[in-house]
Formats: C-alpha cells, sequence, structure tokens
C-alpha cells in the first residue's frame, strides 16, 4: 500500500474517533454514527492492504517466473 494511503487510513481513523469521542457525551447518535464510519474505515484500510498486498505478490511471481525464461536464451 503507498505510504500516503496508508496515512489517509490512518488520519482519518482517528479524527473519526477522535469525533466519536467528544460527540459522545452530548449526541449519542452521531457518535455512533461516527463509530459505525470509523470502523468501515478501518476495514477498508485493511482490505486495501491486502489488495495491495496480492497485487505485489502476483507481481514478484510473474517477475520470477520470466526470469528462469529469459536466462535460458
Amino acid at each position: 500500500m503507498p505510504k500516503r494511503l496508508a496515512l489517509w487510513f490512518a488520519f482519518s481513523s482517528i479524527i473519526l474517533l477522535t469525533i466519536t469521542s467528544i460527540t459522545l457525551s452530548s449526541n449519542g447518535w452521531i457518535s455512533l454514527l461516527c463509530a459505525v464510519l470509523a470502523f468501515f474505515n478501518v476495514g477498508f484500510g485493511f482490505m486495501f492492504k491486502a489488495k495491495y498486498r496480492k497485487q505485489a505478490e502476483q507481481q514478484a511471481a510473474a517477475a520470477n517466473s520470466a526470469e528462469p525464461s529469459q536466462s535460458a536464451k
């Protein structure tokens, strides 16, 4: 995962959790909404991380499989 994208997910999760804690004393519904958004934000972060890791593994496997055929020439 690119560092900027990871930073975005970390920062946005912190902001959402901070808003959740601030609104906890004043409005329960907004607090619940922010908590759910934070939960999904963290989940999407893990999904993107797995997607990028899978892409990197596939590219590494393709590079390793292409390497022996080139050296056989």
